[in-house]
């Protein structure tokens, strides 16, 4: 019974040519965008605006006026033609069964704005152009690698990612401290995550991770020099200072590290990373620029969900401070663990139900909704069904609201994976545990291990044989008897 996005929140609409899934807001999937959006800020507001734009003609109309609003706060014209391109393409796509509302204008682009920031970028690349070329030519690597990356956050402002990039790496051969490395580290993971350039993510946070070592080692070495000749309570407050600004280095590294996972389908990891996380001041400026503290809720809980034992999910959610800071945020989360954990399943599987367009809209989480609401699923049916030696499918229902026909594909599907040990009595609707005999299980390991031992023993036997007769062969002329003698003894 693996599905797309639960039925009640996926509706399908048809052009000529083509069929499109689109993700349907209404009383039973609700979806506050003026919230949603007020997260977020800069690039990354427009672009959850053009995917809500793609993915959900009723709110295409609402999220094209606010991703204009959006962009006229930018420095990158160009993001117009994008949010029309795809206001225009859910427009066509929509046309059939659920058309979007004529009667709504569009909101324009300011054109003087719009020419004005171009003039205005034009003028600043050239200015930072000039003054990296003269700090070239002076050949101070210090204003070289301030040049460098100045113009990165300039191009990244104006969406011109590659050319960023190439300048923030640049910047790395111009570095003379690990503070240097660290800070370019950083923009280019943040850059990468902009980007949704998850591939290359894990390389950049293993080099932050030693930058920051060093970092960190030669700060804290500098304190103690600095403290030798000063009181102790002066040191030990310096000392935790370095120790806090490791800590919110390292949340930025592990989000990063934890979203790379998430992205390459590695949910225990992604599960493990977002746990972790620290407080949500450690992100700085990555809080609303890259994610918001929901979304951290979010992807850590669905990822548990999915790949945790519950005995971690206790531990590591309900228990743990620092993360219930973020469920705050998504008050539903907390009663989804909670229902999991008390195996109210059916309240569970509801709740992913109406949440599910709030999932799909997210620019991260879309990609992996489906997979983590059947992975959930599968594990909700296998844990309640454990205990069971038998049981009949009509309770099953009842438990998980679902027809017996529903209950019945997906506990053959879970049979057919390995995942449930068991048979299906399809005339009688009873699920049955495949039975073992623990006493012939128990003689037939243990004759499995005598076996083990028999072959090796035979293969010691057989090497000190060997042995013996090498011995022989290279042993002087009359010795050979004497060592054969004392190898027998």
């Amino acid at each position: 019974m693996d599905v797309d996005i639960p039925e009640e929140s996926v509706a399908q609409s048809s052009s000529a040519s083509s069929k499109k899934l689109f993700v349907v807001v209404d009383d039973a999937h609700p979806f506050d965008l003026d919230g949603y959006i007020s997260n977020y800020t800069g690039r990354t507001a427009v672009d959850r605006l053009i995917h809500i734009i793609s993915v959900c003609p009723p709110l295409a109309p609402e999220a094209f006026q606010l991703a204009v609003q959006q962009i006229h706060q930018s420095r990158d014209p160009s993001l117009y033609q994008q949010v029309l391109s795809a206001y225009e393409q859910v427009v066509a796509a929509a046309a059939g069964e659920n058309p979007l509302p004529s009667s709504m204008e569009l909101a324009p682009l300011d054109t003087r704005w719009a020419d004005e920031t171009m003039t205005k970028n034009q003028a600043e690349r050239s200015k930072l152009e000039v003054e990296l070329k003269t700090y070239t030519n002076n050949m101070i690597k210090e204003s070289i690698r301030m040049g460098h990356r100045e113009l990165g956050d300039f191009y990244r402002s104006i969406g011109e990612y590659p050319t960023s990039l190439k300048h923030y790496t640049k910047s790395r051969e111009f570095c003379t401290t690990s503070p240097h490395v660290l800070e370019m580290c950083l923009s280019v993971l943040e850059l990468l995550i902009e980007q949704r350039n998850y591939s290359h993510l894990p390389t950049y946070v293993f080099k932050a991770d030693a930058a920051l070592d060093a970092a960190s080692a030669a700060a804290s070495n500098a304190k103690d020099a600095e403290g030798s000749s000063s009181a102790a309570a002066p040191l030990l407050n310096k000392k935790k200072a370095v120790s806090e600004d490791r800590e919110r280095v390292q949340s930025k590294l592990d989000f990063a590290s934890a979203l790379s996972h998430f992205a390459t389908g590695n949910y225990q990891k992604a599960a493990y990373g977002f746990l972790k996380l620290g407080p949500a001041k450690d992100f700085g400026d990555w809080m609303g620029r890259l994610v918001a503290p929901g979304d951290i809720a979010i992807y850590g809980v669905l990822c548990a969900l999915a790949s945790l034992p519950r005995s971690a999910l206790k531990t590591n959610i309900l228990e743990n401070s620092t993360f219930g800071v973020y469920v705050e945020q998504e008050p539903y989360v907390r009663e989804l663990v909670e229902a999991y954990l008390g195996s109210n399943f059916k309240t569970v599987l509801e709740l992913l139900n109406r949440y599910s367009s709030r999932h799909a809209l997210d620019i991260y989480l879309a990609p992996h909704v489906v997979e983590l609401t059947n992975l959930i699923r599968n594990w909700a049916v296998v844990l309640y069904f454990q205990p069971f030696a038998s049981i009949k499918l009509d309770r099953m229902s009842a438990a998980f609201g679902w027809t017996v026909e529903e209950v019945e594909e997906q506990v053959v599907q879970l049979i057919q994976s390995g995942q449930i040990q068991g048979r299906v009595d399809s005339q009688n609707k009873i699920l049955y545990a495949k039975q073992t005999d623990y006493r012939a299980e128990l003689f037939a390991r243990a004759i499995k291990a005598g076996r083990d031992i028999q072959s090796t023993n035979r293969k010691v036997l057989l090497r000190m044989r060997l042995q013996q007769a090498d011995l022989a062969i290279k042993a002087p002329k009359g010795f050979g008897g004497q060592i054969a003698e004392l190898l027998q003894d």
